[in-house]
């Protein structure tokens, strides 16, 4: 099923325009998203292959069937609450049987937890991106030896540090693991011109190896030294990297080079949303009412450009995020919507449609 099927079918409920143009924070070259309502033909209702959401290829055209929607009501989301606050100017096509679902019947203290926390997260992926963008990860990958020292006297030196000022290569070493200590070997070296104890090195492949090499070890040799592998150090390390390079290639291009552009070295539109998100929920949690379209655009289009410094937004998101817990503490809102009344407005709904249709 696709959206074209939906409108040839006449199954729309609800249809209007979402994101920013919708909070009034829309530029002229912002793009037109659009949210729904529909509900699914009598027979495919009852039959096995029930459809909870239909959307376009890039999924900026997104439709809720009508069970699927009550759900997402239920649990305060707030991408379809804000369905239920849409300014009228933003109102492409309203069906009649849709007139009975009023957001006020399904604000509650869910709101602090599906804006708030949400609002958290978002704040904490900016914290990450500001990390990313600060502190990018080279090209060239560390490898296990990176992370391994050599014990001299009462200090430890890279590995690669204490094999060139001792004139050793790694084809001359051999570890052997130190019992009941973890991650420290005992670090042999075979000076014998022939190698005739045939150490196997400290790793198997300096680019690709995971992990430090054993080698069996002549009884009555004598350790040279002692080699610890910071074997956390290169797991965080290695996370790290991955992470860093999936998000260059998945990022975002135009956001990116908006983070670029103002060089305040966060993410504008991501900062813009946390402040809009925990203004909506105090605004619920103190007035219980839902405001989609913003008062304050110039301040929250100045985030956007950048205005702001990273550390003075964050500040200031995590001063409103405790005003919000507050504001829900104290709230005359009821726990959470009221399901009884979701399902008989659902009921409703549903067998009327299949009635005249």
């Amino acid at each position: 099923m696709t959206i074209a099927d939906l409108r040839h079918q006449n199954l729309i409920l609800f249809e209007a325009i979402s994101g920013s143009r919708a909070y009034g924070t829309n530029l002229p070259h912002s793009d037109t998203d659009l949210k729904g309502v529909f509900i699914l033909p009598e027979d495919q209702f009852y039959g096995l292959d029930y459809v909870p959401q239909v959307a376009n290829e890039t999924n900026d055209e997104v439709f809720y069937e009508l069970r699927r929607f009550v759900e997402l009501l239920l649990k305060n989301n707030p991408t379809v609450l804000e369905l239920l606050g849409t300014p009228a100017d933003c109102v492409v096509y309203r069906h009649a049987l849709f007139e009975q679902f009023h957001a006020a019947d399904f604000l509650s203290k869910l709101c602090r937890q599906s804006f708030a926390e949400y609002a958290v997260a978002q704040i904490r992926k900016a914290k990450g991106l500001n990390k990313k963008i600060n502190h990018p990860e080279p090209p060239a990958r560390k490898s296990v030896l990176d992370f391994c020292y050599v014990t001299v006297g009462a200090g430890a030196q890279p590995v690669a540090t204490w094999l060139a000022r001792n004139g050793f290569n790694m084809a001359q070493c051999g570890l052997a693991n130190v019992p009941h200590l973890t991650d420290l070997y005992a670090l042999f070296v075979d000076a014998t011109p022939e190698r005739r104890h045939h150490y196997r090195g400290l790793v198997r492949d300096p680019e690709t190896s995971q992990d430090v090499l054993l080698s069996a070890v002549p009884k009555g040799e004598e350790p040279v030294a002692y080699l610890s592998f910071n074997r956390n150090g290169y797991s965080t390390y290695c996370r790290a990297f991955r992470e860093y390079w999936e998000w260059v290639e998945k990022r975002n291009a135009e956001r990116y080079q908006n983070t670029v552009q103002h060089g305040k070295n966060y993410d504008a539109k991501n900062m813009l949303h946390v402040f809009r998100l925990l203004q909506m929920a105090e605004e619920i949690a103190v007035s219980g009412e839902l405001h989609v379209r913003r008062p304050n655009r110039e301040f929250l289009l100045a985030i956007r450009r950048g205005e702001f410094e990273y550390e003075e937004l964050v500040a200031e998101a995590e001063k409103l995020v405790v005003r919000v817990e507050a504001a829900f503490a104290a709230s005359a809102l009821p726990e959470a919507p009221d399901k009884e009344l979701a399902e008989q407005l659902l009921r409703r709904a549903r067998r009327s449609f299949y009635q005249v249709s």
